[in-house]
């Protein structure tokens, strides 16, 4: 509609639409979403190469001065989003997954009509309210004290970067150029991407060894602690690991936090993947000393199966996550502060801030925690079958048993030389590929110890059993047929 309303003799408003409109809008787009999580089982795992250059292009052609048909643009829509890893589907099994709840999509959409603002607590202090309760929730499952705090951010990169900005002031000051930071070469790229976007040198960043288990080494970061402090440089930041993503490996992080407390140094753990696995006896018991961090990033659209876009920073002492981000300005002095809620835009880098808390808060209560904590145990379940049947393989070799939900795996060379390890190394690119061209999963790669290694991880709220049985039917198969000196299996 265009041009003047006759009836109201006003301009028409095309962006305030009517209830019929809403109505018509809103069944639209719910009755395509219903669809797709009903046939989310059936789709491929991974369409992504599918994608025309054609396509791409006309996805990137400017928007029209006329209106468009609503049902031609979700069509468009949809075209462009089944050319992609199937993120929300049971065969995912790549990376970190994401399965994406339904109730909290859909719920999501209310919060974005109502439209609320919660970087400053004033404007809305019953949303941000709901949304700091969220976050103490997460603050108690994780140990620690009662004062503790922390907001939603958009994912573990940003919690990241913001906790080292909070221990570069609080620690360093504004001596930036000697302080040194310790990690594992297996945390997240994000922490040393965000080490660099807080103006830390490159030269000053530290890759600690690991065990044969892949663990942080304690002792090594002790006796580089040590030579840093004698060469008259500033080590503030020790870093450890809740759930690598190569392996799932949780860092000796109890024993990271004496060492942290001896050096006086600021302890973050990054347990953006594992963290939320406090839900579990066996998580809490293989993450003894999480309580113990100065802040820990999670994320719970990962572990809570949150829709993506959904992060979170936790910090025992909310007092350097304040010093580091608060701001004013004039146009702000109308707002007054509330002791019970913070205001989130003090504790981040973020002034402008959507709701993020409804998109937890609902599920939680609607589906209660017992729900997700069966969730979780049933993936650790599932892993386990999963490092049985591929360690049971003769051709396939397991070198690690998984802490969380990752099982790490590729061929056993048939001897030490470089040769054979070439050999093995490209039977386990084809297996790869292999696997990935069934389209009934989706895998991912890594190299560790200079090797190329595949890993299966389970974790979407999609994934149960049957589709496990049915990954690993289809990775021993292959496996069987691609190992170096075996005769092919047809199939």
């Amino acid at each position: 509609m265009s041009g003047r309303d006759g009836e109201a003799g006003r301009w028409a408003r095309p962006l305030e639409p009517d209830r019929a409109e809403m109505e018509r809008i809103g069944d639209a787009v719910l009755q395509r979403a219903i669809g797709f999580v009903e046939s989310v089982d059936g789709r491929p795992a991974s369409d992504a190469e599918g994608i025309t250059d054609d396509a791409i292009a006309a996805l990137l052609s400017p928007p029209p001065e006329h209106p468009g048909d609503l049902e031609e643009l979700l069509d468009r829509f949809d075209a462009a989003a089944d050319r992609a890893v199937e993120t929300a589907g049971p065969g995912a099994m790549g990376w970190i997954p994401s399965g994406g709840i339904f109730a909290s999509a859909v719920v999501d959409l209310y919060a974005r009509v109502r439209n609320r603002y919660v970087g400053m607590t004033d404007l809305a202090p019953g949303a941000a309210a709901l949304e700091h309760g969220v976050i103490r929730w997460m603050a108690r499952l994780c140990g620690l004290p009662e004062q503790a705090t922390g907001l939603l951010l958009s994912g573990g990169s940003l919690a990241n970067l913001t906790a080292i900005v909070a221990a570069r002031d609080d620690r360093l000051g504004g001596q930036i150029a000697a302080g040194t930071f310790y990690v594992s070469e297996h945390a997240h790229q994000s922490v040393t991407k965000a080490a660099r976007l807080a103006g830390l040198p490159a030269a000053n960043v530290r890759f600690v060894p690991t065990s044969s288990e892949l663990r942080l080494d304690v002792a090594a970061a002790a006796r580089m602690i040590a030579k840093d402090r004698d060469a008259g440089l500033r080590p503030f930041l020790l870093v450890g690991s809740a759930g690598t993503t190569n392996t799932g490996t949780i860092d000796e992080l109890d024993a990271l936090a004496t060492l942290a407390a001896a050096e006086r140094m600021w302890f973050h753990i990054d347990g953006a993947y594992g963290g939320l696995f406090s839900l579990t006896e066996r998580g809490r018991a293989r993450m003894r000393g999480l309580e113990r961090a100065d802040s820990i990033t999670l994320d719970p659209h990962k572990s809570l199966f949150i829709p993506y876009g959904t992060g979170a920073l936790l910090v025992r002492d909310p007092a350097p996550l304040r010093a580091a981000h608060a701001s004013d300005g004039q146009y702000l002095q109308d707002l007054d502060t509330h002791p019970e809620v913070p205001d989130f835009s003090d504790l981040g880098p973020e002034l402008s801030r959507e709701l993020r808390g409804l998109r937890v808060w609902l599920p939680l209560h609607l589906y209660g925690v017992g729900a997700f904590r069966d969730q979780l145990d049933e993936k650790l379940d599932l892993t386990q079958v999963a490092y049985q049947r591929l360690s049971a393989e003769p051709a396939l070799e397991v070198p690690w048993k998984p802490d969380l939900t990752v099982v790490a795996y590729r061929f056993r060379p048939r001897g030490d030389d470089a040769e054979a390890i070439a050999e093995a190394d490209a039977a386990s690119r084809k297996l790869f590929r292999r696997v990935v061209d069934t389209r009934r999963i989706a895998i991912s790669t890594t190299i560790i110890d200079g090797r190329f290694t595949l890993r299966i991880c389970i974790l979407s709220h999609r994934t149960h059993a049957d589709r496990v049985d049915e990954a690993l039917n289809i990775i021993i198969h292959a496996a069987r047929g691609l190992a170096p000196g075996a005769a092919p299996i047809g199939g």
